[in-house]
Protein backbone atom coordinates (compact mmCIF):
# COMPACT_ATOMS: atom_id res chain seq x y z
CA UNK A 1 0.00 0.00 0.00
CA UNK A 2 1.40 3.34 -0.99
CA UNK A 3 2.09 5.93 1.65
CA UNK A 4 -0.32 8.90 1.63
CA UNK A 5 1.26 12.06 0.39
CA UNK A 6 0.79 15.40 2.07
CA UNK A 7 -0.14 18.11 -0.41
CA UNK A 8 2.40 20.91 -0.43
CA UNK A 9 1.44 24.13 1.25
CA UNK A 10 0.78 26.72 -1.41
CA UNK A 11 2.66 29.98 -1.38
CA UNK A 12 -0.59 31.95 -1.09
CA UNK A 13 -1.78 30.07 1.98
CA UNK A 14 1.67 30.29 3.54
CA UNK A 15 1.77 34.05 2.96
CA UNK A 16 -1.72 34.42 4.43
CA UNK A 17 -0.78 32.43 7.52
CA UNK A 18 2.40 34.47 7.92
CA UNK A 19 0.43 37.69 7.56
CA UNK A 20 -2.12 36.66 10.18
CA UNK A 21 0.66 35.59 12.54
CA UNK A 22 2.35 38.96 12.14
CA UNK A 23 -0.95 40.76 12.70
CA UNK A 24 -1.59 38.80 15.92
CA UNK A 25 1.90 39.63 17.16
CA UNK A 26 1.29 43.29 16.34
CA UNK A 27 -2.09 43.35 18.11
CA UNK A 28 -0.54 41.89 21.25
CA UNK A 29 2.50 44.17 21.25
CA UNK A 30 3.26 47.65 22.51
CA UNK A 31 3.18 49.11 18.99
CA UNK A 32 -0.59 48.49 18.82
CA UNK A 33 -1.48 50.98 21.55
CA UNK A 34 -2.58 53.69 19.12
CA UNK A 35 -4.38 51.08 17.00
CA UNK A 36 -6.54 49.93 19.90
CA UNK A 37 -7.13 53.47 21.14
CA UNK A 38 -8.29 54.61 17.69
CA UNK A 39 -10.43 51.48 17.40
CA UNK A 40 -12.15 52.48 20.64
CA UNK A 41 -12.76 55.94 19.20
CA UNK A 42 -14.24 54.46 16.02
CA UNK A 43 -16.48 52.19 18.09
CA UNK A 44 -17.77 55.19 20.07
CA UNK A 45 -18.43 57.05 16.80
CA UNK A 46 -20.36 54.06 15.48
CA UNK A 47 -22.48 53.80 18.65
CA UNK A 48 -23.06 57.54 18.90
CA UNK A 49 -23.89 57.71 15.21
CA UNK A 50 -27.04 55.66 15.77
CA UNK A 51 -28.64 58.75 17.23
CA UNK A 52 -26.43 61.72 16.37
CA UNK A 53 -25.11 60.73 12.94
CA UNK A 54 -26.62 61.53 9.55
CA UNK A 55 -29.50 59.22 10.28
CA UNK A 56 -32.57 58.51 8.17
CA UNK A 57 -35.72 60.58 8.54
CA UNK A 58 -37.64 57.45 9.50
CA UNK A 59 -35.45 54.56 10.60
CA UNK A 60 -37.35 51.26 10.88
CA UNK A 61 -34.19 49.48 12.01
CA UNK A 62 -33.87 51.62 15.14
CA UNK A 63 -37.62 51.36 15.70
CA UNK A 64 -37.49 47.57 15.56
CA UNK A 65 -34.62 47.55 18.07
CA UNK A 66 -36.47 50.01 20.33
CA UNK A 67 -33.58 52.45 20.00
CA UNK A 68 -35.35 55.34 18.30
CA UNK A 69 -35.11 57.25 21.61
CA UNK A 70 -31.42 57.80 20.83
CA UNK A 71 -32.43 60.38 18.23
CA UNK A 72 -34.41 62.69 20.50
CA UNK A 73 -34.08 64.60 23.77
CA UNK A 74 -31.72 63.10 26.31
CA UNK A 75 -31.04 60.19 23.97
CA UNK A 76 -29.70 62.60 21.37
CA UNK A 77 -27.50 64.26 24.00
CA UNK A 78 -26.10 60.87 25.00
CA UNK A 79 -25.51 59.93 21.35
CA UNK A 80 -23.77 63.24 20.67
CA UNK A 81 -21.51 62.85 23.70
CA UNK A 82 -20.54 59.34 22.62
CA UNK A 83 -19.84 60.40 19.04
CA UNK A 84 -17.76 63.46 19.90
CA UNK A 85 -15.90 61.46 22.55
CA UNK A 86 -15.04 58.97 19.82
CA UNK A 87 -13.75 61.76 17.58
CA UNK A 88 -11.62 63.09 20.45
CA UNK A 89 -10.19 59.64 21.23
CA UNK A 90 -9.33 59.05 17.58
CA UNK A 91 -7.66 62.46 17.30
CA UNK A 92 -5.56 61.73 20.38
CA UNK A 93 -4.53 58.35 18.93
CA UNK A 94 -3.73 59.92 15.55
CA UNK A 95 -1.63 62.73 17.00
CA UNK A 96 0.22 60.23 19.17
CA UNK A 97 1.12 58.32 16.03
CA UNK A 98 2.16 61.61 14.44
CA UNK A 99 4.72 62.23 17.17
CA UNK A 100 6.19 58.80 16.55
CA UNK A 101 6.31 59.49 12.80
CA UNK A 102 8.25 62.70 13.42
CA UNK A 103 10.51 60.98 15.94
CA UNK A 104 11.13 58.10 13.51
CA UNK A 105 9.97 55.39 15.92
CA UNK A 106 7.06 53.92 13.96
CA UNK A 107 7.18 51.46 11.07
CA UNK A 108 5.20 51.51 7.85
CA UNK A 109 3.61 48.20 8.83
CA UNK A 110 2.36 49.67 12.10
CA UNK A 111 0.64 52.49 10.24
CA UNK A 112 -0.99 50.17 7.70
CA UNK A 113 -2.17 47.71 10.36
CA UNK A 114 -3.52 50.57 12.47
CA UNK A 115 -5.67 51.67 9.53
CA UNK A 116 -7.52 48.35 9.66
CA UNK A 117 -8.15 48.65 13.41
CA UNK A 118 -9.60 52.15 13.03
CA UNK A 119 -11.69 51.31 10.01
CA UNK A 120 -13.34 48.08 11.16
CA UNK A 121 -16.01 49.57 13.49
CA UNK A 122 -16.88 52.32 10.98
CA UNK A 123 -17.82 49.75 8.35
CA UNK A 124 -21.00 49.17 10.38
CA UNK A 125 -21.71 52.82 11.13
CA UNK A 126 -24.55 54.93 9.81
CA UNK A 127 -23.22 57.77 7.62
CA UNK A 128 -21.61 60.45 9.78
CA UNK A 129 -20.90 64.13 9.05
CA UNK A 130 -22.69 63.92 5.69
CA UNK A 131 -25.90 62.76 4.03
CA UNK A 132 -24.32 62.38 0.58
CA UNK A 133 -24.65 58.60 0.53
CA UNK A 134 -28.43 58.94 0.29
CA UNK A 135 -28.00 61.14 -2.80
CA UNK A 136 -25.60 58.62 -4.32
CA UNK A 137 -28.15 55.83 -3.93
CA UNK A 138 -30.99 57.93 -5.35
CA UNK A 139 -28.86 58.93 -8.36
CA UNK A 140 -27.93 55.30 -8.96
CA UNK A 141 -31.61 54.40 -8.81
CA UNK A 142 -32.31 56.99 -11.52
CA UNK A 143 -30.02 55.18 -13.94
CA UNK A 144 -31.35 51.80 -12.81
CA UNK A 145 -34.93 52.86 -13.50
CA UNK A 146 -34.23 54.25 -16.96
CA UNK A 147 -33.73 57.94 -16.14
CA UNK A 148 -30.72 60.02 -17.11
CA UNK A 149 -29.22 61.33 -13.83
CA UNK A 150 -27.57 64.14 -15.84
CA UNK A 151 -30.95 65.40 -17.01
CA UNK A 152 -33.21 64.94 -13.97
CA UNK A 153 -32.79 64.89 -10.21
CA UNK A 154 -33.84 62.20 -7.72
CA UNK A 155 -37.14 64.01 -7.14
CA UNK A 156 -38.29 62.82 -10.59
CA UNK A 157 -38.08 59.18 -9.49
CA UNK A 158 -40.18 58.81 -6.32
CA UNK A 159 -39.11 55.81 -4.24
CA UNK A 160 -38.07 55.06 -0.64
CA UNK A 161 -34.50 56.21 -1.36
CA UNK A 162 -35.72 59.74 -2.02
CA UNK A 163 -37.00 60.21 1.54
CA UNK A 164 -33.52 60.68 3.00
CA UNK A 165 -31.98 62.82 0.26
CA UNK A 166 -31.09 66.33 1.42
CA UNK A 167 -33.51 68.88 -0.08
CA UNK A 168 -30.60 70.80 -1.61
CA UNK A 169 -29.73 67.78 -3.78
CA UNK A 170 -33.19 66.31 -4.45
CA UNK A 171 -33.75 68.41 -7.57
CA UNK A 172 -30.06 68.63 -8.59
CA UNK A 173 -28.68 66.54 -11.44
CA UNK A 174 -25.71 64.28 -10.72
CA UNK A 175 -22.32 66.06 -10.83
CA UNK A 176 -20.36 62.79 -10.88
CA UNK A 177 -18.75 60.98 -13.78
CA UNK A 178 -20.06 57.84 -15.49
CA UNK A 179 -17.79 55.51 -13.51
CA UNK A 180 -19.32 56.44 -10.18
CA UNK A 181 -22.87 56.57 -11.54
CA UNK A 182 -22.35 53.00 -12.75
CA UNK A 183 -21.15 51.96 -9.28
CA UNK A 184 -24.22 53.54 -7.68
CA UNK A 185 -26.48 51.86 -10.23
CA UNK A 186 -24.96 48.43 -9.56
CA UNK A 187 -25.39 48.92 -5.81
CA UNK A 188 -29.09 49.77 -6.17
CA UNK A 189 -29.55 46.83 -8.55
CA UNK A 190 -28.06 44.58 -5.89
CA UNK A 191 -29.93 45.88 -2.82
CA UNK A 192 -33.00 47.48 -4.38
CA UNK A 193 -34.34 50.39 -2.36
CA UNK A 194 -32.91 49.14 0.94
CA UNK A 195 -31.15 52.20 2.35
CA UNK A 196 -29.26 50.39 5.11
CA UNK A 197 -27.90 47.65 2.85
CA UNK A 198 -27.17 50.22 0.15
CA UNK A 199 -25.12 52.33 2.56
CA UNK A 200 -23.07 49.33 3.71
CA UNK A 201 -22.40 48.08 0.18
CA UNK A 202 -21.55 51.55 -1.08
CA UNK A 203 -19.05 51.94 1.75
CA UNK A 204 -17.46 48.65 0.75
CA UNK A 205 -17.15 50.02 -2.79
CA UNK A 206 -14.93 52.78 -1.37
CA UNK A 207 -12.45 50.26 0.08
CA UNK A 208 -10.50 49.84 -3.20
CA UNK A 209 -9.81 53.59 -3.11
CA UNK A 210 -8.39 53.30 0.41
CA UNK A 211 -6.33 50.25 -0.59
CA UNK A 212 -4.90 52.14 -3.57
CA UNK A 213 -4.07 55.08 -1.31
CA UNK A 214 -2.20 52.79 1.10
CA UNK A 215 -0.31 51.21 -1.80
CA UNK A 216 0.52 54.40 -3.65
CA UNK A 217 1.35 56.94 -0.94
CA UNK A 218 4.68 55.37 0.15
CA UNK A 219 5.68 54.72 -3.48
CA UNK A 220 5.10 58.31 -4.56
CA UNK A 221 6.87 59.58 -1.45
CA UNK A 222 9.92 57.44 -2.28
CA UNK A 223 10.03 58.86 -5.81
CA UNK A 224 9.74 62.53 -4.88
CA UNK A 225 11.89 62.64 -1.75
CA UNK A 226 9.08 62.48 0.76
CA UNK A 227 8.60 60.26 3.80
CA UNK A 228 6.56 57.06 3.54
CA UNK A 229 5.44 57.10 7.22
CA UNK A 230 4.48 60.78 6.96
CA UNK A 231 2.53 60.06 3.76
CA UNK A 232 0.56 57.27 5.42
CA UNK A 233 0.01 59.32 8.57
CA UNK A 234 -1.39 62.34 6.70
CA UNK A 235 -3.10 60.76 3.69
CA UNK A 236 -4.50 57.50 5.11
CA UNK A 237 -4.83 57.61 8.90
CA UNK A 238 -5.98 61.22 8.91
CA UNK A 239 -9.43 61.41 10.61
CA UNK A 240 -10.50 63.62 7.72
CA UNK A 241 -10.06 60.49 5.57
CA UNK A 242 -11.09 57.75 8.00
CA UNK A 243 -14.11 59.53 9.50
CA UNK A 244 -15.27 61.75 6.63
CA UNK A 245 -14.45 59.68 3.54
CA UNK A 246 -15.09 56.21 4.93
CA UNK A 247 -17.46 57.02 7.79
CA UNK A 248 -19.32 59.54 5.66
CA UNK A 249 -19.18 57.33 2.51
CA UNK A 250 -17.79 59.83 -0.03
CA UNK A 251 -16.73 59.06 -3.58
CA UNK A 252 -13.61 61.18 -2.96
CA UNK A 253 -12.21 57.98 -1.46
CA UNK A 254 -12.26 56.31 -4.87
CA UNK A 255 -11.07 59.43 -6.65
CA UNK A 256 -8.00 60.21 -4.52
CA UNK A 257 -6.98 56.55 -4.41
CA UNK A 258 -7.10 56.26 -8.20
CA UNK A 259 -5.30 59.60 -8.68
CA UNK A 260 -2.43 58.75 -6.35
CA UNK A 261 -2.08 55.25 -7.82
CA UNK A 262 -1.99 56.80 -11.29
CA UNK A 263 0.72 59.21 -10.19
CA UNK A 264 2.73 56.34 -8.69
CA UNK A 265 2.55 54.27 -11.88
CA UNK A 266 3.46 57.25 -14.06
CA UNK A 267 6.51 58.02 -11.93
CA UNK A 268 7.50 54.36 -12.25
CA UNK A 269 7.43 54.65 -16.08
CA UNK A 270 4.18 52.74 -16.50
CA UNK A 271 2.67 55.74 -18.21
CA UNK A 272 -0.24 54.08 -20.02
CA UNK A 273 -1.52 52.42 -16.85
CA UNK A 274 -0.96 55.58 -14.79
CA UNK A 275 -2.84 57.89 -17.16
CA UNK A 276 -5.64 55.32 -17.42
CA UNK A 277 -6.11 55.28 -13.64
CA UNK A 278 -6.20 59.08 -13.48
CA UNK A 279 -8.76 59.08 -16.30
CA UNK A 280 -10.84 56.58 -14.30
CA UNK A 281 -10.56 58.90 -11.30
CA UNK A 282 -11.85 61.79 -13.44
CA UNK A 283 -14.74 59.54 -14.44
CA UNK A 284 -15.58 59.34 -10.74
CA UNK A 285 -15.16 63.05 -10.06
CA UNK A 286 -13.92 65.63 -12.55
CA UNK A 287 -11.39 67.20 -10.17
CA UNK A 288 -8.99 64.34 -10.85
CA UNK A 289 -8.44 65.67 -14.37
CA UNK A 290 -6.32 68.45 -12.84
CA UNK A 291 -3.48 65.94 -12.47
CA UNK A 292 -3.34 64.95 -16.15
CA UNK A 293 -1.47 67.96 -17.64
CA UNK A 294 1.16 67.71 -14.91
CA UNK A 295 1.73 64.02 -15.64
CA UNK A 296 2.27 64.92 -19.30
CA UNK A 297 5.47 66.69 -18.17
CA UNK A 298 6.63 63.48 -16.47
CA UNK A 299 6.00 61.40 -19.57
CA UNK A 300 7.60 64.01 -21.82
CA UNK A 301 10.81 63.95 -19.80
CA UNK A 302 10.99 60.17 -20.10
CA UNK A 303 10.59 60.39 -23.86
CA UNK A 304 13.41 62.94 -24.05
CA UNK A 305 15.84 60.60 -22.33
CA UNK A 306 18.19 58.54 -24.54
CA UNK A 307 16.34 55.38 -25.49
CA UNK A 308 17.77 52.44 -23.61
CA UNK A 309 19.70 54.70 -21.24
CA UNK A 310 20.05 54.25 -17.53
CA UNK A 311 16.88 55.12 -15.68
CA UNK A 312 16.42 58.03 -13.34
CA UNK A 313 15.98 57.17 -9.71
CA UNK A 314 15.37 60.21 -7.55
CA UNK A 315 17.07 62.33 -10.17
CA UNK A 316 20.39 60.45 -10.23
CA UNK A 317 21.56 58.42 -13.28
CA UNK A 318 22.60 54.87 -12.53
CA UNK A 319 24.06 52.09 -14.65
CA UNK A 320 22.51 48.65 -14.71
CA UNK A 321 25.40 46.18 -14.37
CA UNK A 322 23.94 43.50 -16.62
CA UNK A 323 23.98 45.89 -19.57
CA UNK A 324 27.55 47.15 -19.07
CA UNK A 325 30.36 46.20 -21.46
CA UNK A 326 33.39 44.65 -19.94
CA UNK A 327 35.68 47.26 -18.53
CA UNK A 328 32.91 49.73 -17.84
CA UNK A 329 32.39 51.52 -14.55
CA UNK A 330 31.51 49.25 -11.64
CA UNK A 331 30.30 49.86 -8.13
CA UNK A 332 32.30 48.39 -5.29
CA UNK A 333 31.08 49.37 -1.86
CA UNK A 334 29.58 52.52 -3.33
CA UNK A 335 32.86 53.67 -5.02
CA UNK A 336 33.16 53.63 -8.82
CA UNK A 337 36.32 51.95 -10.14
CA UNK A 338 37.78 51.48 -13.60
CA UNK A 339 39.76 48.52 -14.87
CA UNK A 340 42.06 50.23 -17.38
CA UNK A 341 43.41 47.12 -19.11
CA UNK A 342 39.88 45.79 -19.90
CA UNK A 343 38.34 49.11 -20.93
CA UNK A 344 36.92 49.35 -24.45
CA UNK A 345 36.66 52.52 -26.41
CA UNK A 346 33.26 54.12 -25.89
CA UNK A 347 32.59 52.40 -22.58
CA UNK A 348 31.31 54.31 -19.55
CA UNK A 349 33.96 56.46 -17.89
CA UNK A 350 34.14 58.38 -14.68
CA UNK A 351 34.51 62.14 -14.74
CA UNK A 352 34.56 63.83 -11.38
CA UNK A 353 32.84 60.84 -9.80
CA UNK A 354 29.75 60.82 -12.06
CA UNK A 355 29.03 57.94 -14.49
CA UNK A 356 28.40 59.11 -18.06
CA UNK A 357 27.37 57.31 -21.21
CA UNK A 358 28.93 58.12 -24.57
CA UNK A 359 26.14 59.42 -26.86
CA UNK A 360 27.15 57.16 -29.71
CA UNK A 361 26.39 54.03 -27.66
CA UNK A 362 22.65 54.74 -27.46
CA UNK A 363 19.98 56.26 -29.68
CA UNK A 364 19.09 59.79 -28.69
CA UNK A 365 15.74 60.60 -27.08
CA UNK A 366 12.97 62.46 -28.83
CA UNK A 367 13.19 66.24 -29.25
CA UNK A 368 11.25 68.23 -26.66
CA UNK A 369 8.43 69.29 -28.97
CA UNK A 370 7.95 65.77 -30.33
CA UNK A 371 8.06 64.25 -26.82
CA UNK A 372 5.51 66.76 -25.52
CA UNK A 373 3.20 66.25 -28.49
CA UNK A 374 3.38 62.47 -28.18
CA UNK A 375 2.72 62.45 -24.43
CA UNK A 376 -0.18 64.88 -24.85
CA UNK A 377 -1.73 63.01 -27.77
CA UNK A 378 -1.57 59.58 -26.15
CA UNK A 379 -2.84 60.92 -22.81
CA UNK A 380 -5.75 62.61 -24.55
CA UNK A 381 -6.56 59.44 -26.48
CA UNK A 382 -6.59 57.42 -23.25
CA UNK A 383 -8.95 59.88 -21.55
CA UNK A 384 -11.30 59.93 -24.54
CA UNK A 385 -11.31 56.13 -24.73
CA UNK A 386 -11.99 55.71 -21.00
CA UNK A 387 -14.89 58.17 -21.05
CA UNK A 388 -16.30 56.75 -24.28
CA UNK A 389 -16.37 53.21 -22.89
CA UNK A 390 -17.81 54.19 -19.50
CA UNK A 391 -20.40 56.55 -21.00
CA UNK A 392 -21.48 53.82 -23.41
CA UNK A 393 -21.80 51.30 -20.56
CA UNK A 394 -23.85 53.76 -18.52
CA UNK A 395 -25.87 54.95 -21.50
CA UNK A 396 -25.24 58.63 -20.68
CA UNK A 397 -23.49 61.58 -22.28
CA UNK A 398 -21.42 64.43 -20.85
CA UNK A 399 -24.30 66.22 -19.14
CA UNK A 400 -22.59 65.81 -15.78
CA UNK A 401 -20.09 68.52 -16.77
CA UNK A 402 -22.86 71.12 -16.75
CA UNK A 403 -23.98 69.93 -13.31
CA UNK A 404 -20.59 70.45 -11.65
CA UNK A 405 -21.37 73.95 -10.40
CA UNK A 406 -25.14 73.57 -10.18
CA UNK A 407 -25.03 72.13 -6.67
CA UNK A 408 -22.01 74.04 -5.42
CA UNK A 409 -23.64 77.43 -5.90
CA UNK A 410 -26.27 76.38 -3.35
CA UNK A 411 -23.65 75.78 -0.64
CA UNK A 412 -22.72 78.72 1.55
CA UNK A 413 -19.98 78.27 4.16
CA UNK A 414 -16.58 79.69 5.07
CA UNK A 415 -14.48 76.93 3.52
CA UNK A 416 -13.61 78.82 0.33
CA UNK A 417 -12.07 82.25 -0.15
CA UNK A 418 -14.89 83.71 -2.31
CA UNK A 419 -17.68 82.75 0.10
CA UNK A 420 -15.64 83.72 3.16
CA UNK A 421 -14.86 87.10 1.56
CA UNK A 422 -18.54 87.69 0.81
CA UNK A 423 -19.45 86.86 4.40
CA UNK A 424 -16.82 89.26 5.75
CA UNK A 425 -17.84 92.07 3.41
CA UNK A 426 -21.46 91.58 4.37
CA UNK A 427 -20.70 91.46 8.10
CA UNK A 428 -18.29 94.41 8.20
CA UNK A 429 -19.83 96.53 5.45
CA UNK A 430 -23.27 96.01 6.92
CA UNK A 431 -22.17 97.97 9.97
CA UNK A 432 -21.96 101.11 7.83
CA UNK A 433 -24.44 100.63 4.99
CA UNK A 434 -26.89 98.04 3.63
CA UNK A 435 -25.07 95.27 1.73
CA UNK A 436 -26.72 92.82 -0.64
CA UNK A 437 -25.01 89.59 0.37
CA UNK A 438 -25.94 87.59 -2.73
CA UNK A 439 -24.77 90.36 -5.09
CA UNK A 440 -21.42 90.44 -3.31
CA UNK A 441 -21.26 86.63 -3.33
CA UNK A 442 -21.84 86.58 -7.08
CA UNK A 443 -18.90 88.94 -7.64
CA UNK A 444 -16.52 87.14 -5.28
CA UNK A 445 -17.31 83.76 -6.82
CA UNK A 446 -16.69 85.03 -10.35
CA UNK A 447 -13.39 86.48 -9.07
CA UNK A 448 -12.52 83.11 -7.56
CA UNK A 449 -13.07 81.32 -10.87
CA UNK A 450 -10.84 83.93 -12.53
CA UNK A 451 -8.09 83.24 -9.97
CA UNK A 452 -8.30 79.53 -10.78
CA UNK A 453 -8.13 80.24 -14.50
CA UNK A 454 -4.99 82.35 -14.06
CA UNK A 455 -3.23 80.23 -11.42
CA UNK A 456 -3.48 76.76 -12.95
CA UNK A 457 -1.56 77.50 -16.18
CA UNK A 458 1.19 79.22 -14.17
CA UNK A 459 1.47 76.27 -11.77
CA UNK A 460 1.52 73.85 -14.69
CA UNK A 461 4.29 75.70 -16.50
CA UNK A 462 6.44 75.99 -13.37
CA UNK A 463 6.15 72.25 -12.68
CA UNK A 464 8.00 71.04 -15.77
CA UNK A 465 11.43 70.77 -14.12
CA UNK A 466 11.35 67.31 -12.48
CA UNK A 467 9.08 64.70 -10.90
CA UNK A 468 8.91 66.38 -7.52
CA UNK A 469 7.93 69.68 -9.14
CA UNK A 470 5.18 67.94 -11.12
CA UNK A 471 3.69 66.27 -8.04
CA UNK A 472 3.96 69.51 -6.07
CA UNK A 473 2.22 71.27 -8.95
CA UNK A 474 -0.69 68.82 -8.72
CA UNK A 475 -1.01 69.44 -4.98
CA UNK A 476 -0.90 73.23 -5.35
CA UNK A 477 -3.33 73.19 -8.27
CA UNK A 478 -5.86 71.12 -6.33
CA UNK A 479 -5.47 73.38 -3.30
CA UNK A 480 -6.08 76.48 -5.42
CA UNK A 481 -9.21 74.89 -6.89
CA UNK A 482 -10.58 73.96 -3.46
CA UNK A 483 -9.84 77.42 -2.04
CA UNK A 484 -11.34 79.42 -4.91
CA UNK A 485 -14.26 77.34 -6.21
CA UNK A 486 -17.68 78.85 -5.43
CA UNK A 487 -18.14 76.51 -2.46
CA UNK A 488 -16.45 73.54 -0.84
CA UNK A 489 -17.11 70.88 1.78
CA UNK A 490 -14.59 69.42 4.26
CA UNK A 491 -13.89 66.28 2.26
CA UNK A 492 -12.90 68.37 -0.78
CA UNK A 493 -9.68 69.15 1.06
CA UNK A 494 -8.65 65.51 0.77
CA UNK A 495 -7.91 66.22 -2.92
CA UNK A 496 -4.73 68.21 -2.28
CA UNK A 497 -4.09 66.44 1.03
CA UNK A 498 -3.47 63.03 -0.54
CA UNK A 499 -0.89 64.43 -2.97
CA UNK A 500 0.78 66.90 -0.60
CA UNK A 501 1.25 64.16 2.01
CA UNK A 502 3.74 62.42 -0.25
CA UNK A 503 5.95 65.51 -0.47
CA UNK A 504 6.40 66.63 3.13
CA UNK A 505 9.36 65.76 5.33
CA UNK A 506 9.60 68.83 7.52
CA UNK A 507 8.15 68.39 11.05
CA UNK A 508 6.71 71.90 10.76
CA UNK A 509 4.87 71.00 7.55
CA UNK A 510 3.54 67.77 9.07
CA UNK A 511 2.27 69.66 12.14
CA UNK A 512 0.68 72.39 10.00
CA UNK A 513 -1.17 69.93 7.74
CA UNK A 514 -2.34 67.95 10.78
CA UNK A 515 -3.65 71.11 12.46
CA UNK A 516 -5.51 72.23 9.33
CA UNK A 517 -6.96 68.74 8.84
CA UNK A 518 -8.17 68.71 12.44
CA UNK A 519 -9.97 72.05 12.09
CA UNK A 520 -11.63 71.09 8.81
CA UNK A 521 -12.68 67.72 10.21
CA UNK A 522 -14.19 69.08 13.42
CA UNK A 523 -15.91 72.17 11.98
CA UNK A 524 -18.78 70.05 10.61
CA UNK A 525 -21.45 68.43 12.75
CA UNK A 526 -22.20 64.69 12.77
CA UNK A 527 -25.62 65.20 11.18
CA UNK A 528 -24.03 66.77 8.08
CA UNK A 529 -24.59 70.43 8.96
CA UNK A 530 -21.71 72.82 9.67
CA UNK A 531 -20.91 74.86 12.75
CA UNK A 532 -19.21 77.82 11.09
CA UNK A 533 -21.94 80.24 12.14
CA UNK A 534 -21.81 79.10 15.77
CA UNK A 535 -19.02 80.81 17.69
CA UNK A 536 -18.81 78.06 20.29
CA UNK A 537 -18.31 75.45 17.60
CA UNK A 538 -15.68 77.56 15.80
CA UNK A 539 -13.79 78.11 19.06
CA UNK A 540 -13.90 74.39 19.81
CA UNK A 541 -12.59 73.46 16.35
CA UNK A 542 -9.85 76.07 16.60
CA UNK A 543 -8.85 74.76 20.03
CA UNK A 544 -8.55 71.23 18.59
CA UNK A 545 -6.37 72.55 15.76
CA UNK A 546 -4.10 74.41 18.18
CA UNK A 547 -3.78 71.27 20.29
CA UNK A 548 -2.82 69.28 17.18
CA UNK A 549 -0.17 71.83 16.25
CA UNK A 550 1.36 71.93 19.72
CA UNK A 551 1.27 68.15 20.11
CA UNK A 552 3.28 67.59 16.94
CA UNK A 553 5.48 70.68 16.93
CA UNK A 554 6.90 69.67 20.33
CA UNK A 555 8.03 66.26 19.08
CA UNK A 556 11.77 65.64 18.76
CA UNK A 557 12.34 64.99 15.02
CA UNK A 558 14.42 62.11 13.74
CA UNK A 559 17.73 63.19 12.13
CA UNK A 560 16.47 62.72 8.57
CA UNK A 561 13.32 64.79 9.23
CA UNK A 562 15.26 67.38 11.20
CA UNK A 563 17.61 67.84 8.25
CA UNK A 564 14.62 68.29 5.91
Amino acid sequence: MSNPTIPPVTSASSDAASGLRRLRQFAAGEQAGAAWLGCLGALLITLGGLGAGSTRIQDPVLDSLHLSWLRFGHGLVLSSVLLWAGVAVMLVAWLGLGRRVIEGTVSTYTLIATTGFWLAPLLLSVPVFSRDTYSYLAQGALLRDGFDPYQVGPVDNPNPLLDDVSPIWAATTAPYGPAFILVAKLVTMLVGNNVVAGTMVLRLCMLPGLALLIWAAPRVAARVGGSAPAALFLAVLNPLVIIHLMGGVHNEMLMVGLVLAGIALTLERRHLAGITLVALAAAVKATAAIALPFLVWVWMRRLREPRGSARLDEGEPKLEPRHEPRGSARLDEGEPKLEPRLEHRGSARLDEGEPKLEPRLEPRGYPTVVAFAAATAVSTAIVVAVFAVLSALAGVGLGWLTALLAGNVKIINWLTVPTAAANLIHAVGGLFAPVNFYAVLHITRISGVAVIGLALPVLWWRSRRDDRAAVAGIAWAMLVVVLFVPAALPWYYTWPLAVAATLVRSPTAIAAIAAASTWIMVIFKPDGSHGMYTWLHVIGATGCAVYAWRRLSQAQPAPELDAA
